[in-house]
C-alpha cells in the first residue's frame, strides 16, 4: 500500500476553487457513458456530481487566506498483490476507503479526538494508469530512444544530402535497437503516456482544509507535524502524526481482507530501508526460507539487478554493493506511479 498527501498547490498562490482539480480527476468519466462513470463518494453518501464536490470544497474555506492551500489530495495506490486480494472489487476498495479516513482522523494529534464525521471530503476510484518518466521501463528505454533519435537525424540529414552515409545502414541500425529496446507492450516499445497493463485502480481524495463545520483547520502537512504549543497562555496539541496514520491504513487493509502483508511490502520496511539499508536488508535474509522467498521475488519486480541464487545467507557476508541496489531498486519503485510492492 502506498499512501501520498500532497497539498493544492498552483504556482506562487493557491487557488480560491478546487475547479481545475476536479475536472482532471474526471478525465476517465468524460470517454465513459454515463452509466459506466465512477461517482464520488464520502463516508455518508455513494453517488455524489462533481459540481457539488466544487461548490462544497469552495465554500468551506473561511479565514483562510490566499497564501493557504484550500484543500489536500490523498493518493490511495494498492499494490496489484492488494488488488488481487479484494478481487479488484470497486466496493470493496470503498469500505476501506471509508475505514481508512477513520484512521486518518483519528492521527490528528488535538486535545479532544478528531472523529470521521468532522471530515469533508470526497473520494474517487480510477481504474487506468499511464507510464511517466518515472516509471522504470521509460527510464530503461531511455537510452536506446535517444541513440534512434540520433539515428533519425543523421537519416535525415543524410537523405537531404546535409551528410554522407548509407540510408539502409543507418535503417538497419534503428531497427536492431528498437528490438533491443527491454519494455514492450503489445509489440511496441513502452512510452510515456501509454496506459499501463493490468490491474491500476486506486483512489483520488479530495480533503477540504477546514472541518466540516468550517471552523477548525485540520492540516496533514509536513509543517504542521505532532507538537504543543502556547495560545493564550494555554498548552494547545496540534498536528498530524504520518507514521501512525500510514501504519494504521496499512493494519486496517489486513484486518479487513485477511491479507499476509509480507515484509517488504510494509510501511516500517520502507521506513528502515531510508534510514538502514543494511539493517533492511539483514531482516529480509533473516525471514523464514517462504517469506525470504517472496520478498525477494517482489524485489525483483522493482527492477533490482539481484543474483537470487547467489544471495549470501550469512549477514556478515552481505556485500554493500548488494545493498546499494536494492536500496536504489526500492527507492525508485516508492516513487513511480505504480508501486508493485
Amino acid at each position: 500500500m502506498y499512501i501520498t498527501i500532497a497539498r493544492q498547490h498552483l504556482g506562487e498562490t493557491f487557488s480560491q476553487s478546487a475547479a481545475d482539480f476536479v475536472d482532471y480527476l474526471e478525465k476517465e468519466n468524460k470517454a465513459l457513458a454515463p452509466e459506466q462513470q465512477e461517482p464520488f463518494f464520502n463516508q455518508q453518501q455513494d453517488h455524489i456530481d462533481p459540481k457539488t464536490v466544487v461548490q462544497e470544497i469552495d465554500a468551506n474555506t473561511d479565514r483562510l487566506k490566499q497564501s493557504e492551500p484550500k484543500f489536500y489530495s490523498l493518493t490511495i495506490n494498492p499494490s496489484q498483490r492488494e488488488l488481487a486480494a479484494i478481487q479488484n472489487d470497486p466496493e470493496k476498495l470503498k469500505a476501506y476507503v471509508q475505514e481508512v479516513m477513520k484512521d486518518y482522523a483519528a492521527s490528528f494529534y488535538r486535545k479532544e479526538p478528531v472523529q470521521v464525521e468532522q471530515l469533508k471530503y470526497f473520494a474517487k476510484i480510477e481504474k487506468e494508469r499511464t507510464y511517466s518518466g518515472r516509471d522504470r521501463e521509460i527510464r530503461e528505454n531511455r537510452p536506446y530512444r535517444a541513440q534512434i533519435a540520433k539515428l533519425q537525424n543523421d537519416l535525415a540529414k543524410v537523405n537531404r544530402g546535409a551528410l554522407q552515409g548509407n540510408p539502409k545502414h543507418i535503417q538497419r541500425d534503428i531497427d536492431r535497437l528498437y528490438k533491443r529496446m527491454p519494455h514492450k507492450l503489445d509489440g511496441k516499445p513502452i512510452t510515456a503516456g501509454m496506459q499501463k497493463p493490468g490491474s491500476q485502480t486506486h483512489v483520488h481524495i479530495v480533503m477540504s482544509r477546514k472541518d466540516v463545520t468550517n471552523t477548525y483547520s485540520l492540516s496533514p502537512g509536513s509543517s504542521y507535524r505532532e507538537s504543543e504549543a502556547k495560545l493564550h497562555g494555554q498548552t494547545v496539541k496540534r498536528g498530524f502524526r504520518r507514521d501512525e496514520f500510514f501504519e494504521k491504513a496499512e493494519k486496517t487493509f489486513d484486518r479487513m481482507f485477511k491479507y499476509n502483508r509480507n515484509y517488504v511490502e510494509s510501511y516500517n520496511a520502507r521506513k528502515t530501508l531510508d534510514k538502514d539499508p543494511k539493517a533492511y536488508f539483514s531482516k529480509i535474509m533473516g525471514l523464514p526460507a517462504s517469506k525470504r522467498a517472496m520478498a525477494l521475488k517482489l524485489l525483483s519486480k522493482t527492477g533490482a539487478k539481484i543474483p537470487l541464487p547467489n544471495i549470501p545467507t550469512s549477514k556478515v557476508a552481505v556485500a554493500r554493493k548488494t545493498i546499494a541496489r536494492l536500496q536504489k531498486a526500492a527507492a525508485l519503485a516508492r516513487k513511480a506511479s505504480s508501486i508493485e510492492i
